[in-house]
């Protein structure tokens, strides 16, 4: 019976923890993609650019911003959104999310300031907001999307069949 209901849990949108989690980091990048247009939470917004890293635009006065960024954070969201409805889709957006913020981490450090290839807005602030994005999602993934019912599944039970108490 509890394996009836833990899988019940999983069919729910965001039944599970790992999906919860999607879920809060899909809502978190939306706002964030949204608040990136909204004076007041971004300064300097009249210096808002499409991309690259002349955007004079901060998120809340410390995270450069440009358009492309924050479309890119709210396609990001409405992702987080969409995978929070299975287990695995969760579980891949956490960890292959985390991946591409590794990414951007590594971009940042290497492909900073005046270089040709920058075209998009980063500073310090993002890149110490990008490895703590990448930790948290790959770490969150790995540890929440682990599947205990497998393991009391069928084949658990198999070997026990001609076992008395």
């Amino acid at each position: 019976m509890h394996s009836t209901t833990r899988s019940t849990d999983s069919t729910r949108y965001a039944g599970t923890p790992v999906q919860i989690v999607a879920l809060v980091f899909g809502i978190v990048f939306l706002v964030v993609g949204i608040a990136g247009f909204i004076p007041g939470l971004t300064t300097n917004l009249e210096s808002l650019q499409f991309a690259g890293h002349e955007s004079g635009a901060l998120l809340l006065g410390v995270f450069q911003v440009s358009i492309l960024h924050n479309c890119v954070h709210i396609l990001y969201g409405l992702a987080g959104l969409g995978f929070a409805m299975t287990f695995a889709g969760s579980r891949g957006y956490l960890i292959w999310g985390g991946l591409v913020y590794a990414l951007l981490f590594l971009y940042g450090l290497f492909v900073a300031g005046d270089h040709p290839a920058n075209f998009i807005p980063v500073n310090a602030a993002d890149n110490w907001l990008h490895i703590g994005l990448a930790v948290a999602m790959v770490a969150l993934g790995l540890l929440l999307g682990r599947r205990s019912d497998r393991v009391a599944g069928p084949s658990a039970t198999a070997g026990t069949a001609g076992t008395t108490r």
